[in-house]
């Protein structure tokens, strides 16, 4: 995903319109040098937080290879009584690219930007659409309700 979902750059960029400088072309490109990225409900195995724009970057790479991203939705932008903070609402749509399953996930971010780039990235969305979407809606279902078809 370094940059396959050209419309989350776009999208993002259209957000934070001129808080991020207009050489920032890519989503990593947004991102200061020491920029954090964190996901609070990141289920175990990901990681809850990323440190620098290179491991941003490695991580983007890896979702590549979980979620084949199709296109993402028009953001609700929010924006907060700090003009270096915007809480934008968007959806991204896709499929695992192991399953085939569907990735419908909405996403709530709070985007912290300084300099031209973003500093802060705190992305909160729903794990057991990505656990649905990589490891299969019968698996993370009989999960949720304690069920199995193999008994």
């Amino acid at each position: 995903m370094t940059d396959t979902v050209q419309s989350f750059s776009a999208m993002l960029r259209r957000a934070l319109g001129d808080r991020i400088d207009r050489d920032a072309n890519s989503f990593v490109e947004m991102m200061a040098e020491n920029g954090v990225m964190e996901f609070p409900y990141a289920p175990i195995g990901l990681p809850a937080r990323l440190d620098g724009r290179a491991a941003i970057a490695r991580h983007l790479e890896n979702v590549g290879g979980m979620i084949a991203f199709d296109r993402m939705g028009e953001p609700t932008i929010h924006p907060s009584t700090d003009p270096d903070v915007v809480i934008i609402e968007f959806a991204g749509f896709g499929r695992g690219v192991t399953t085939g399953e569907p990735y419908d996930q909405s996403y709530i971010s709070v985007i912290c930007t300084a300099g031209g780039r973003i500093v802060h990235y705190r992305d909160y969305w729903n794990p057991l659409v990505l656990l649905r979407a990589t490891r299969g809606t019968a698996l993370v279902d009989s999960l949720v309700t304690g069920t199995s078809d193999h008994a």
